[in-house]
């Protein structure tokens, strides 16, 4: 193998090797580590932020952010309970909170590309506007319902041949997402606008259609996910999405997703994603402040685009 191209599959699989290697050091630090409950109990929680980061990655591969996914999943819970609570049949329910998803996703789509506002200032106001509509419609109170005619319950806390059912909805999630970016005219047009923008107008591309519709995908799986969350809690909580924007995009840049778009992978966002469950899970293990977690992980963010740029150095 030529010099260049082995340097260039230790840098591809560098996050490989740094996730197997922090399970190695989890395992004799916390014996902990190694049960079969804790680890179920990573590969859930890797699900459940793992589908909102598998539609963020959709959005920075363009060049883009998405503030909003948060918000999107207090609203969608809020919502959704409420259905819950009136009497609505519980499939209507969730296929309206889904649609909630969406269409902040959408709305923040048409406020990039028609009014040109920055993405970071559209989804940042989208936050306070959509964080602010679930407080008022539950008077910022946690919404819970009696037992519903359809066990929604298995969405969350369920398992199916001894796996928990959320990670059969995360596999179709990234199955689907995979091959949309890799198989697709769509896919490919993601990337080429990460590339350039302005490169992707002038081939023919329909940059506005585009990016209108990965903001949509992802107020949709911001939506999902706080469906599967809300069924594992047993509860609508208006602020259970608090935090979820960041630990996403976190997953998404630590997963080698350039922040400037046009250089990225699904199955990186995945690798991504369970390296900071495994490390969330272990400083839990050991019992270090949920404050110096949040300090950690913002390192581990600044790293992560300090690499790129080095790199992006090195090869130019």
């Amino acid at each position: 193998m030529k010099p260049d191209l082995l340097k260039q599959n230790v840098k591809k699989l560098g996050i490989v090797w740094a996730l197997l290697l922090l399970c190695v050091v989890a395992s004799f630090i916390s014996p902990n580590f190694r049960t079969s409950k804790n680890l179920i109990n990573i590969v859930r929680n890797v699900s459940i932020n793992g589908i909102i980061a598998v539609g963020m990655s959709f959005v920075i591969l363009t060049g883009g952010i998405d503030l909003s996914v948060g918000a999107s999943v207090n609203l969608v819970a809020a919502v959704t309970a409420l259905g819950f609570i009136h009497g609505l049949h519980p499939v209507i329910s969730c296929l309206i909170g889904l649609a909630c998803g969406a269409v902040v996703g959408f709305l923040n789509g048409i406020g990039i590309t028609k009014g040109k506002i920055p993405p970071f200032i559209m989804t940042l106001g989208s936050v306070t506007a959509v964080s602010g509509l679930a407080m008022y419609i539950t008077g910022g109170a946690p919404q819970s319902w009696r037992k519903t005619p359809v066990d929604f319950e298995f969405l969350g806390r369920g398992s199916l041949l001894g796996i928990p059912f959320p990670i059969y909805v995360f596999a179709i999630v990234v199955a689907v997402s995979f091959f949309i970016l890799r198989y697709t005219v769509f896919g490919r047009n993601v990337y080429a606008i990460g590339d350039s923008r302005e490169a992707a107008r002038l081939s023919g591309i329909h940059v506005d259609k585009v990016e209108i519709l990965v903001y949509t995908i992802s107020g949709f799986m911001a939506a999902l996910s706080s469906l599967v969350l809300m069924s594992r809690l047993g509860v609508g909580e208006p602020t259970s999405g608090d935090g979820c924007e960041l630990d996403a995009i976190a997953m998404v840049i630590i997963g080698g997703t350039s922040a400037a778009g046009g250089t990225g992978s699904i199955i990186g966002t995945v690798i991504g994603a369970t390296l900071l469950s495994v490390l969330a899970n272990l400083l839990n293990l050991v019992g270090i402040s949920p404050f110096i977690q949040k300090i950690v992980k913002g390192l581990i963010i600044i790293a992560a685009i300090l690499l790129e740029k080095i790199s992006k150095k090195e090869n130019a």
